[in-house]
């Protein structure tokens, strides 16, 4: 077999047996473990040595946080494993820790979005090339409680500025921006830096967390 290799961590017995069916029948995925809890999910990335965790986030042993966990676990012991967390509940707090450990290679779902195949397997293919993926609901909620918030910062922004944000809001890479506004390359990068700056988001945060958080500011400040 051949494709992304996934561990799946999941305590409801029919949903894991769920996911096992539906991956064993795509080409482009290898199911190399399905378990039922956080240790479990532990021990089977150090066997398995996956592309993909795709965890449900409450779980045995505290059914609290064990998804969020396990992205933390893996953001520090093996940084190049791609996460996709599914929540059944809507909880922006959770879904900032799961991209506090760095943006790149995570994704946060709602669990209503597995029976959209379609999706989770953008989801899966997003993370393994390590992009970001967060539910719409969970943008939703971000941009509500930012926008209790009301700042104007992106009125520190240049007219262009604005342009490149959107863009990037709308999920445009930086080759997109670039043929779109007719730029080079390099002056998309300069006005990215410029923007960051300007909404002061920390270098320290990786240049992937720097974008998505970015974007938030641009959505609570020009939604609704």
């Amino acid at each position: 077999m051949g494709g992304t290799g996934i561990v799946v961590a999941e305590d409801s017995v029919l949903i894991r047996e769920g996911l096992r069916t539906l991956f064993e029948q795509e080409p482009d995925v290898e199911l190399l473990a399905a378990v039922g809890s956080l240790p479990e999910l532990l021990d089977a990335v150090e066997t398995h040595r996956p592309d993909v965790v795709l965890t449900d986030i409450r779980m045995p042993p505290t059914a609290y946080d064990e998804g969020v966990r396990a992205a933390e676990e893996l953001a520090r012991s093996h940084p190049g494993i791609g996460v996709v967390v599914l929540s059944q509940f809507l909880e922006p707090d959770f879904a900032l820790r799961v991209f506090d450990g760095g943006a790149s290679g995570r994704a946060y779902l709602l669990k209503e979005r597995v029976g959209d195949l379609e999706q989770l397997h953008r989801a899966i293919a997003a993370v393994a090339n390590g992009e970001t993926v967060l539910d719409p609901a969970v943008v939703d909620a971000l941009i509500e409680g930012r926008r209790r918030k009301s700042s104007a910062v992106l009125d520190r922004l240049s007219p262009r500025e604005h342009e490149v944000l959107g863009l990037m809001a709308a999920g445009s890479s930086n080759a997109a921006i670039a043929a779109e506004l007719v730029l080079s390359d390099r002056a998309v990068e300069k006005h990215i830096s410029s923007i960051l700056q300007k909404l002061d988001l920390a270098a320290d945060d990786g240049d992937v967390h720097r974008r998505v958080r970015a974007v938030l500011v641009y959505l609570s400040e020009t939604s609704g």
